[in-house]
């Protein structure tokens, strides 16, 4: 983790941030860890904060202004840390994921984000928003697409998704942008991009029903958990409880079809969109 002597306050609203907040502290004569109880997190947290790993929630730094006496400081630099393109719950999960080693995916019902292609994203972003301007699908789309330097980047996270079954056959747009879409995953699992296995419908109740969950894992930090609904989505660091969505993930991919025989799989779904006609 670098050093907070070594952050440069210019590089990112985050790390203008974190300097604050360690310049704030160290004012005030508390370390790290006196800091982190008085505010309900860890020591190591606001470390990370301090080092720009990490973004505060609105009432943390609420709650560091009333610890530090900075009559609103830290909550009048918060707008900052927002992203123009992306809700703010999410911003912070992009950058974690520049930063993972690696990055351990099951998906429900969509194709992930950082897979899909420009035309899948296109009718997810539609579906969910249709009353969007072309500006701003424009603008949700660029930010979807410009995550996913991370995939082919050989120095980035290693990628694994686990897919349920529907994801393959609900038709997203048409017939025509699935079998694109499946298409772009075969070619990176073929590339050796990602690994990738399916869960099929017949493999019954399984640990993972009920939703969507990333989990990240890093060389200098303790492992995270991003899960997501509707219109929200949520980052966990609780130890206990990242344990159990890491046993719930294993046990859906042990419940998975095999790479070999998801590929397959994939390949049969590209053929099915292929020569299916879309409704009228």
């Amino acid at each position: 983790m670098v050093s907070p002597s070594k952050i440069d306050p210019s590089a990112s609203p985050a790390a203008f941030y974190g300097f604050e907040l360690r310049r704030l502290r160290e004012k005030a004569n508390l370390s790290q860890q006196t800091l982190g109880e008085r505010v309900f997190v860890s020591g190591a947290y606001i470390g990370q904060l301090e080092n720009a790993a990490r973004r505060p929630q609105l009432d943390l730094s609420r709650l560091l202004d009333r610890e530090l006496a900075t009559d609103g400081h830290l909550e009048r630099l918060h707008p900052l840390l927002r992203h123009p393109r992306m809700a703010d719950y999410f911003v912070e999960v992009v950058e974690h994921e520049a930063r993972a080693r690696t990055i351990s995916e099951y998906a429900a019902l969509v194709v992930p984000g950082l897979v899909q292609t420009r035309d899948y994203a296109e009718a997810i972003f539609l579906g969910a928003q249709p009353l969007l301007t072309e500006a701003e699908l424009a603008d949700r789309v660029a930010a979807r697409l410009g995550r996913q330097g991370i995939v082919e980047d050989p120095t980035g996270p290693v990628l694994w998704m686990v897919l349920d079954e529907a994801v393959l056959h609900r038709v997203v747009s048409s017939r025509q942008v699935m079998a694109e879409q499946l298409r772009h995953i075969v070619r990176l699992i073929t590339e050796r991009q990602i690994i990738v296995q399916v869960v099929q419908f017949d493999a019954g109740a399984h640990a993972m029903l009920e939703g969507m969950i990333s989990l990240m894992t890093f060389e200098d930090a303790p492992p995270l958990v991003y899960a997501e609904g509707p219109h929200i989505g949520q980052l966990i660091d609780e130890t206990a409880l990242v344990a159990k969505c890491r046993q719930s993930y294993d046990l859906v991919r042990a419940a998975a079809l095999s790479p070999e025989a998801s590929l397959a799989r994939i390949k049969s779904a590209v053929e099915e969109h292929e020569h299916a006609s879309d409704p009228q």
